[in-house]
């Protein structure tokens, strides 16, 4: 039965490549849908860290947590360091993670920063050890990778977030750590300590501020964790109350961020739907008209003992074959585009999306494929299963 489906299948190559093109590239554009929106949900879940709050100066939310949690977006400003001590005295505060951006390398952003938040990814050293005092830097793994750099080398940072910015060619640091690939926000980053980040933005500045103590440092922004439930509906209103702060919630952002992609993701699922309804469509029509040219065949299949249940599986059969072809096809097609996504959102050193097996959702497409083989070979094989044999056998040739 399967080698006869598979002839039948393959008797006419152009409908069938047409009918197979057709419903691997729904499948596909199906495919890529569930298996993207699940990988972003995974990257921004494992980039979050349990980060509950994140505080900056006054601006967009949005902004404030693309730039604090992500490292995608410019900060809206910069904040008093005495900030950081007001949250870290907050009871409702169970810890506060400083950070200070501003500088760059090689498109990869430095980030002064205390060792509590390598300690909020649970990051491991590969190579060499943290930073011990200024101007010593640890790299993350795509960093290293990109860069060549090991432990002992030194580097300049330059002005800026991004590349083109000017070199600060009188500090450089250097590299005393690699941190394990960790698949997070820390394999795109320089982390050093903060007062790194003062030391080299002083003399760029050519010490403009020669008294400027402790009272007058700056950070750009602070990453909270709460100690209770409670927190969350008081410390946003008094961080918000206060003058020149920010406060982003980083589940809310993130739920808003998937609202606003969930308009592409919608939008490409629906062209998928479209595709495979005139996939579905076309095997109906090339199944009916098969049905119509090989009567004299199916009569004698009939004639040789096929009871007609047989025949008409055989036509339901050739649809799931066409189906299984397109099913892997499609899910190879899907996973090769979500590839190429990673790649280009690593070269734009963007979000990443977070690793993910076969999904369950990706489960439902071979499901799908079936169901839609077995639907548009329904009526074809109604009319295989209903010949008249013997009209058939007695019809002039």
């Amino acid at each position: 039965m399967i080698r006869l489906a598979w002839r039948y299948l393959w008797s006419s190559p152009l409908t069938t490549a047409l009918n197979l093109l057709l419903l691997t590239l729904g499948l596909a554009a199906v495919t890529f849908v569930l298996r993207a929106s699940a990988q972003v949900e995974a990257g921004l879940r494992r980039d979050l860290a349990g980060i509950d709050l994140v505080v900056g100066a006054k601006g967009s939310p949005m902004q404030i947590m693309l730039a604090g949690v992500f490292h995608v977006d410019a900060p809206p400003g910069n904040i008093p360091l005495k900030t950081l001590e007001l949250l870290q005295a907050q009871p409702l505060v169970a810890q506060a993670v400083p950070l200070s951006l501003g500088d760059s390398f090689q498109g990869f952003r430095i980030v002064g920063t205390s060792p509590d938040y390598l300690e909020l990814y649970a990051a491991r050293l590969a190579q060499g050890q943290l930073w011990s005092r200024p101007l010593q830097a640890v790299l993350g793994a795509e960093v290293a990778r990109s860069s060549g750099l090991q432990p002992g080398d030194s580097f300049f940072g330059s002005h800026g977030l991004g590349t083109g910015g000017g070199a600060h060619g009188d500090r450089a640091f250097t590299v005393v750590g690699v941190l394990a690939p960790s698949g997070s926000v820390l394999d795109r980053l320089v982390l050093t300590d903060l007062a790194s980040v003062w030391a080299v933005h002083e003399a760029h500045h050519g010490a403009t501020a020669p008294d400027e103590g402790p009272d007058e440092r700056e950070i750009t922004l602070a990453l909270v964790r709460y100690r209770s439930p409670l927190a969350a509906a008081m410390l946003p209103r008094w961080v918000n109350a206060q003058d020149g702060l920010q406060s982003a919630a980083p589940a809310l952002e993130t739920a808003r961020l998937m609202r606003l992609v969930g308009a592409g993701t919608e939008l490409l699922r629906g062209f998928g739907v479209v595709l495979l309804a005139a996939a579905g469509l076309s095997v109906w029509v090339a199944l009916l008209h098969a049905v119509r040219a090989r009567q004299g065949d199916l009569a004698m299949l009939r004639m040789l003992g096929a009871p007609a249940s047989r025949v008409a599986a055989l036509i339901a059969l050739e649809a799931l074959l066409l189906a299984g072809i397109a099913a892997a096809l499609g899910l190879a097609l899907g996973h090769g585009l979500v590839m190429l996504l990673e790649r280009l959102l690593a070269e734009r050193q963007s979000l990443r999306l977070g690793t993910l097996g076969l999904s369950e959702a990706e489960w439902l497409v071979p499901v799908l494929a079936g169901a839609l083989a077995l639907l548009a070979a329904a009526w074809p094989a109604w009319r295989a299963y209903r010949l008249d044999v013997t009209s058939l056998l007695q019809a002039p040739r």
